[in-house]
């Protein structure tokens, strides 16, 4: 069995305190972390690039073609394919899109995807469907966290966590608001992993440096993970 640390966090496009964002990541210590409204144009790699030396990782894929979704590993997880997925644009509104990775610790491989819905609530169910799709393409076992602009009851958010578990539900904090830091009273950011995991932990960081770090809290969750 192998235990991995994941992390999900909407970074708010690095405008707020960068220092306490790199302390709540570093503190954390996450194997993987998927970034929503990471950099996405002018000088995009080289920004990403600035991201892991200050968090002690490595980018892993994601950025301009994936609009804003991206993933930073350790050295403990290997990285053997990326790839990514853009949702239709509606005129008027941000084009939406999602990244994947493929990553193995040990002998286990598995698929982890981010992704960061619509604002429009018709927008996102027709989002969540794409994305569902994809999933049912993947073998391996997956992990989706993402910044979904809605609570659990939302059609996008049904939708994606169908077949899978939430980890905030399995450890009891579906409760746990998210968003805004100021102060938060929604739960819109989650993390839904494949059945043959097992949730061992699962947290909002709620601290002082989170809440200078970004608008939403990052959500961590500890998995063990089938041989």
């Amino acid at each position: 069995m192998h235990k991995i640390r994941i992390m999900s966090y909407n970074i708010h496009q690095s405008k707020d305190d960068l220092r306490a964002l790199a302390s709540v990541i570093r503190s954390e210590a996450p194997d993987l972390i998927l970034v929503q409204e990471a950099p996405r144009r002018f000088r995009w790699r080289a920004k990403h690039a600035r991201l892991a030396r200050d968090w002690g990782m490595t980018y892993a894929g994601g950025g301009l073609w994936a609009l804003g979704n991206s993933g930073f590993t350790t050295l403990r997880l290997r990285v053997h394919e990326s790839w990514h997925t853009q949702f239709p644009l509606t005129p008027g509104r941000h084009m939406r899109g999602a990244v994947f990775l493929r990553l193995s610790v040990g002998r286990t491989r598995f698929v982890a995807v981010g992704t960061h819905l619509s604002l429009d609530a018709t927008e996102r169910a027709s989002q969540g469907r794409l994305l569902k799709e994809q999933l049912r393409d993947i073998e391996e076992p997956v992990v989706v966290c993402g910044d979904f602009n809605e609570d659990a009851g939302g059609s996008g958010w049904r939708t994606i966590v169908d077949g899978l578990v939430d980890a905030a539900e399995a450890k009891d904090c579906a409760g746990s608001h998210t968003f805004p830091c100021r102060a938060p009273d929604r739960r819109i950011d989650g993390i839904f992993v494949d059945e043959r995991f097992n949730v061992e932990d699962f947290r909002v960081v709620d601290t002082p440096e989170s809440r200078r770090a970004s608008d939403h809290f990052p959500l961590v969750a500890d998995l063990t993970l089938p041989e």
